[in-house]
């Protein structure tokens, strides 16, 4: 893990990378080595342009995209002190990073108020809770942000949005990055990525992290094994073969302990307040530890300059043991303690589960780009992708009382592993169409329809009974921008989501899928390379959302329709002077059932700023950020919980010189202990307090 550097959320997206290969051009007149080191070249000016593959799936320039899509490069996320997935997007518009503050279990995160979607190299990584561990952001070249609805190109999209990860793959170049880190909490790390030419058609890639640490929650470790080995196979210019092998192993637990809002954000009457990192388990006994093996392959093979087949294939094998225990808040909210003991004894819940999940998808399109007259140029990509995914869980559970403010820690009981194995099994197979067509060079028109079929398997373990349920979806996909004078580019879009679900409700029934629709209107202004603003609206309407079951805090059912309506700005700037400035605002307004929790808050806002220093001996560059989220609101028939506005201020300091890096790195440097979010069903969840970290780094 590295800390905070430059640059938020739209510098980023000028900054990103993009996998955009050579020409063949010239190459008769050069050695394969020579070739290799010209295309990494491109590579890099391609990475200075503001592209992104995750919205149109082709190499496009956003300002020719008519949705707005953040691309976060890793020196920017890295080097603000993301530890996982969601501190990577925490500077971008629209979304809510840690509606649950820091999760050690999952990277969890809404975009314009719904739960998003993560993908990996554009195939989905995530399937069901608690049945994999967390991905490593070292890890990744980049991680994008694809705002609205993106089911006409992924399939299971949601329709608040994605966030893709992009691998980090081999370069046909020598070089390495090497780490040290130690911070708060006792958290020592080594991190390594090495990057070498094994010959003119061949290149290798090894990245690694090793981490040691504790958590501001007593007994909760968060230790990590990840090494991804990665190779090139370039036997032309035409072609590119790439595999990568992934194993990661996570020893840690929850630092999300469901404390109960009576004792918290509201007072227990004779009793002090809880404290806010208060653990509520058994010692030795909770956990969340998981191995991760993932292998995947991407081919690639340029017939012409204009036709170009792409390939992709992953399988994923996982294995989680999540021992928890948390109180139970939920049987009576307002006033969860057992009656007659002064406020202090509550249920305790306890939860053991093993999971294991296993995974398969592919993703495979042909990009023909022609034109249909001398004005007219067309992008055209038709793809076939197909996903199997299995997910096998022992869930058993004890309760107890206990006394929550004088814990009997070796009281504690462990629910023995007796129940059988459930199982959930989901097929999709989705069929896409897209064309991109550019007008007279200024106005781009986007057009897609896509055609999913899924069938799902879930296996009743009290009956024996696997129940079965088969669901078709047509999405469609329409949008325009142009540019109109001085920079400014207007655009409009139709997209709609379709997004299978996993698993069953209380009753036992399996999941629909969810469906939605979104309306979404803004301009995009870039006068020049320094300055990219991004202005958007959006209208959108859900149906079939998971949500808790009133009935049951262990279950969940489908709710009705969700509507969110709200506007976004995302703005950054290069200032004379070696100042980099951006700023990010998202409004949502969340109407419908949410099953009620409804903690979303309507407004999120960030800036972020970095000063360079360039002297004889060294650079020097001091950066600070921060982070605004308003209050959330969450009630149902018996009280309305508001959880307060918050916070948060980030801090850089960063010294170069030669191939060595110093960087000091403070996220919520005020240490402000505030309340992530409290829900009416009768818990809260508290935002990690101040983290301080130094590396030191040295790159060949």
């Amino acid at each position: 893990m590295k800390l905070i550097i430059t640059a938020g959320v739209a510098l980023a997206a000028l900054c990103s990378t993009s996998a955009v290969a050579a020409g063949p051009e010239d190459s008769d007149r050069r050695t394969p080595a020579e070739v290799a080191a010209d295309k990494e070249r491109e590579i890099l000016v391609e990475g200075r342009r503001d592209q992104a593959i995750a919205g149109t799936k082709t190499e496009t320039p956003l300002i020719q995209v008519p949705q707005p899509i953040t691309a976060i490069p890793d020196d920017v996320y890295l080097a603000q002190g993301a530890i996982n997935i969601a501190d990577t997007v925490r500077y971008a518009a629209g979304v809510n990073s840690d509606a649950y503050g820091r999760d050690t279990r999952v990277d969890s995160f809404t975009i314009r108020g719904v739960d998003a979607l993560q993908f990996r190299d554009g195939m989905r990584d995530i399937f069901s809770y608690y049945a994999s561990i967390t991905s490593d952001p070292y890890n990744f070249s980049r991680v994008e942000v694809v705002r609205g609805p993106a089911s006409v190109l992924f399939g299971q999209g949601s329709i608040g949005g994605i966030v893709n990860l992009v691998s980090k793959t081999p370069l046909f170049t020598n070089s390495a990055d090497l780490n040290l880190v130690y911070g708060s909490y006792d958290r020592k790390e080594v991190l390594a990525d090495i990057n070498g030419v094994v010959s003119d058609t061949l290149a290798a890639r090894i990245v690694t992290r090793v981490r040691d640490a504790d958590t501001y929650v007593d007994h909760v470790p968060d230790d990590r094994v990840m090494v991804a080995p990665s190779v090139t196979w370039r036997p032309s210019l035409q072609t590119d073969v790439t595999l990568l092998g992934l194993y990661q192993k996570d020893q840690t637990g929850s630092t999300a302990n469901f404390l109960p809002i009576i004792g918290t954000l509201r007072d227990n009457p004779g009793n002090p307040r809880l404290p806010r990192y208060l653990f509520i388990g058994k010692p030795g006994y909770d956990r969340y530890d998981g191995r991760l093996l993932q292998g995947s392959g991407i081919i690639t093979h340029r017939f012409t300059n204009d036709l170009k087949l792409s390939l992709k294939a992953r399988y994923i094998d996982s294995d989680l043991d999540y021992f928890t225990h948390y109180p139970d808040s939920y049987s009576n909210p307002t006033d969860p303690y057992i009656s007659g003991s002064a406020g202090r004894r509550i249920g305790l819940y306890a939860g053991s589960s093993v999971a294991r999940l296993n995974v398969f998808s592919t993703d495979n399109n042909v990009q023909w780009r022609f034109q249909t007259g001398a004005a007219v140029e067309h992008t055209l990509l038709a793809g076939v992708d197909y996903s199997w995914n299995r997910v096998r869980k022992s869930d058993n559970y004890d309760y107890q009382v206990i006394d929550l403010y004088d814990i009997d820690y070796a009281s504690i009981v462990e629910p023995p592993l007796l129940k059988p194995f459930t199982r959930d099994t989901q097929k999709q197979l989705g069929l896409y169409v897209q064309d991109q067509i550019r007008l007279w060079d200024r106005v781009s028109v986007v057009l897609g329809a896509r055609r999913d079929r899924v069938r799902t398997a879930s296996l009743n373990t009290t009956t024996g009974v696997t129940s079965r349920a088969t669901d078709t979806a047509t999405t469609f996909r329409a949008g325009i921008i142009g540019e109109v004078g001085a920079g400014l580019s207007p655009f409009f879009s139709y997209t709609e989501s379709f997004q299978p679900v996993a698993g069953q409700t209380t009753a036992g029934t399996p999941f629909r899928p969810q469906t939605g629709r979104q309306f979404e209107t803004g301009v995009k202004w870039q006068p020049d390379r320094a300055t990219l603003v991004t202005v958007t609206g959006f209208d959108i309407k859900e149906r079939n959302r998971p949500v808790p079951d009133p009935t049951n805090p262990l279950g969940q059912i489908q709710a009705g329709e969700l509507t969110t309506q709200g506007f976004e700005l995302e703005a950054t700037r290069t200032l004379p002077g070696n100042y980099d400035l951006s700023l990010a605002y998202g409004f949502n307004d969340v109407d419908g059932d949410t099953g009620g929790i409804g903690y979303l808050s309507r407004h999120t806002a960030s800036a972020w700023g970095t000063k360079t220093i360039e002297g004889d001996w060294a650079t020097l560059r001091l950066g600070a950020g921060v982070r605004y989220l308003g209050q959330q609101v969450s009630g149902n028939s018996a009280w309305t919980i508001v959880t307060p506005a918050r916070t948060m201020v980030d801090a850089l300091v960063e010294l170069e010189r030669d191939r060595w890096r110093i960087r000091v790195n403070a996220t919520n440097l005020l240490d402000n202990r505030a309340y992530a979010s409290c829900l009416a069903r009768g818990d809260c969840f508290v935002s990690a307090p101040r983290n301080v970290m130094l590396s030191l780094g040295y790159q060949l």
